[in-house]
């Protein structure tokens, strides 16, 4: 499984007619939600504002498309196909549509909308996707700076602390790391 690391956009003339295709990575639905509400505001005078997106949960995968006024099957799903492809998950794509005036047909929007998905997912920068884990954690002032040099090593983080007696933590790290860090740090608590 792959992820987009950043935001990325391309533009395409095809017939008259401007596509505009960007990639957003996105952790969960309300994320999505807020990316197409700001698009729509932004691109409030485009003939169609597109989109595809797919999410891993502890559930499996949710996803959806949406065609935005375009024939069935000729614009969300195309750009779907090339998400799922390329086997990329917590990602939306969004192609938006400015009509030059000259129909395309139902092959030539399929083509338009999957070339446009196709090259802003080609041209995007794309990592493989690495499961995190959280994990609550108590360390003595002197065990601090251990941690931080093995966080460190193992690509991990303090996402919160708080002082007091001993130091309570939250950590972010790769779940494949758990191990390694249950060797020096045998006291946490998975969330």
């Amino acid at each position: 499984m792959y992820c987009v690391k950043s935001q990325h956009t391309i533009e395409d003339n095809i017939k008259k007619s401007r596509f505009i295709a960007m990639i957003f990575p996105c952790r969960d639905e309300q994320t999505v939600a807020r990316h197409l509400h700001r698009l729509h505001g932004e691109y409030s005078d485009a003939t169609h504002v597109v989109y595809a997106y797919r999410l891993r949960t502890p559930q499996g995968f949710v996803y959806r498309f949406h065609d935005a006024g375009e024939p069935s099957g000729t614009a969300g799903k195309p750009i779907f196909q090339h998400l799922e492809g390329k086997n990329l998950i917590d990602v939306l794509l969004v192609v938006v549509r400015y009509f030059g005036g000259i129909k395309l047909g139902a092959g030539g929007l399929t083509r338009a909308y999957g070339n446009a998905a196709k090259r802003v997912i080609d041209e995007a920068d794309i990592e493989p996707f690495i499961e995190m884990a959280n994990v609550k954690l108590s360390v003595t002032y002197s065990q601090l700076q251990p941690l931080e040099y093995l966080l460190k090593k193992l690509n991990g983080r303090i996402v919160d602390q708080q002082f007091a007696e001993q130091i309570n933590l939250v950590l972010e790290l790769p779940a494949e790391q758990l191990p390694t860090l249950q060797q020096s740090f045998p006291l946490f608590e998975k969330i």
